[in-house]
């Protein structure tokens, strides 16, 4: 025997006791599914004999249930034979001798002897994989409930704490000394943080420039995002700053004769930077320019329902902001298009920290209408309100226009 003719024999005996002593089933079938060679271990896997394999067909070792689909899928495989997994994103199941299933992974391979076309079936049981996820399924499910328990036990707590006066007044000194901690970040914060917001808005004004005859549209994109992030900030900013004034009757009012249109504009072009993917604010202003007011206190309320609207609309909705001033009063009203107040919760709606069950996945402090609420009381003005869920809602203020 030649050297090359042993080095053949040690190949096929190589292949041979590979395919023998493989932990893996192995099954060998022809283009009509017929089973033409099968390894020990999947003999083992389905329950057959020595040999009893051969000759069978692959639907013999599926469920009923999928045998005429699956003989679809054989009859497609042959069409266009290719090396592929399956069983990874469904749930694949095999048939034992003794009609018994069990869960399986399949990898399907082929090769070609002269016309003929051969598929080879590598099958894993994974019926202990299978039980281990419905282990950690059962575990998730428990731990749920778990967490519900004592969700339940601590609202249990809570409705003891606030029945109890003793408690209660612990309570109410506690949140003294939280706002003390609040009013004290607050003062902290105006200082550290409104100077660099406003340097980085003024830069990202200048990147943004910059790159305009660039037109590059994800450095644009980016510019957009830092800005809307920052004016975000600084009007939750404002909100505390705003409280904190309020809370500790720093805030007097001051009127002026103020040209409302002109003010409204200002507003608006500080806002834009918040609008999201093609929403757009409609201006419209009625009767004189002039009006007698407290422009800081209306520059706030304009900025807390405008922004409002914008932040509870979704994309591509229009929101109208109308202004009007007579000789014995101001109007401003602002309407939106977006998610509504649900009706049995508007009787919160000015009160400090209030957030809709609707919102509460959407940035925001809560103290944005409550702020409003009392500027117009210093303004001896009113606020009214109409909102319908998932069509919008319209806030019209009213303030005297007299010394």
């Amino acid at each position: 025997m030649s050297i090359l003719d042993k080095e053949k024999l040690f190949e096929m005996e190589s292949l041979n006791a590979l395919f023998m002593h493989a932990t893996e089933a192995i099954i060998v079938s022809d283009k009509t599914g017929k089973i033409i060679k099968a390894n020990p271990s999947s003999e083992k896997l389905f329950g057959y004999g020595l040999g009893e394999l051969l000759g069978k067909t692959i639907e013999d070792l599926v469920p009923m249930r999928y045998r005429e689909k699956h003989t679809g899928h054989r009859e497609g495989f042959n069409k266009n034979p290719h090396a592929r997994s399956m069983g990874k994103n469904i749930d694949l199941f095999a048939r034992k001798s003794d009609n018994s299933e069990f869960p399986v992974e399949i990898s399907l391979s082929y090769y070609k002897q002269g016309e003929d076309t051969f598929v080879i079936a590598f099958i894993i049981d994974i019926t202990e994989r299978k039980k281990h996820e419905e282990a950690i399924k059962k575990l998730n499910i428990n731990l749920e409930k778990k967490v519900d328990e004592r969700t339940k036990v601590l609202h249990e707590a809570l409705m003891e704490l606030e029945s109890s006066k003793e408690q209660l007044s612990k309570a109410l000194e506690t949140e003294k000394e939280l706002n003390d901690m609040k009013s004290r970040f607050v003062t902290m914060a105006s200082h550290e943080f409104r100077t660099p917001l406003s340097t980085i808005l003024s830069s990202i004004s200048l990147v943004s420039k910059y790159n305009e005859s660039e037109a590059d549209e994800k450095i644009q994109k980016h510019v957009i995002r830092i800005k809307s992030a920052v004016t975000n900030m600084t009007l939750i900013l404002n909100d505390f700053l705003s409280a904190e004034k309020l809370e500790e009757g720093k805030v007097f009012l001051r009127k002026e004769h103020v040209d409302l249109k002109h003010l409204a504009n200002e507003v608006l072009s500080e806002i834009t930077g918040i609008l999201k993917s093609g929403q757009k604010v409609n201006y419209k202003h009625e009767g004189m320019n002039l009006g007698l007011f407290d422009k800081q206190m209306v520059r706030n309320i304009l900025i807390n329902l405008l922004s409002n609207a914008i932040k509870f609309s979704p994309e591509n909705k229009i929101i109208s902001l109308e202004t009007n001033i007579s000789p014995n009063e101001i109007k401003i009203m602002v309407a939106d298009q977006g998610v509504g107040i649900p009706k049995e919760e508007q009787e919160h709606l000015f009160e400090r920290f209030f957030r809709a069950k609707n919102v509460t996945n959407i940035q925001g402090t809560g103290l944005g209408l409550n702020i409003v609420g009392k500027y117009l009381e210093a303004m001896k003005g009113k606020i009214e309100f109409l909102s319908e869920l998932n069509v919008g809602t319209t806030f019209t203020i009213t303030i005297p226009n007299e010394e």
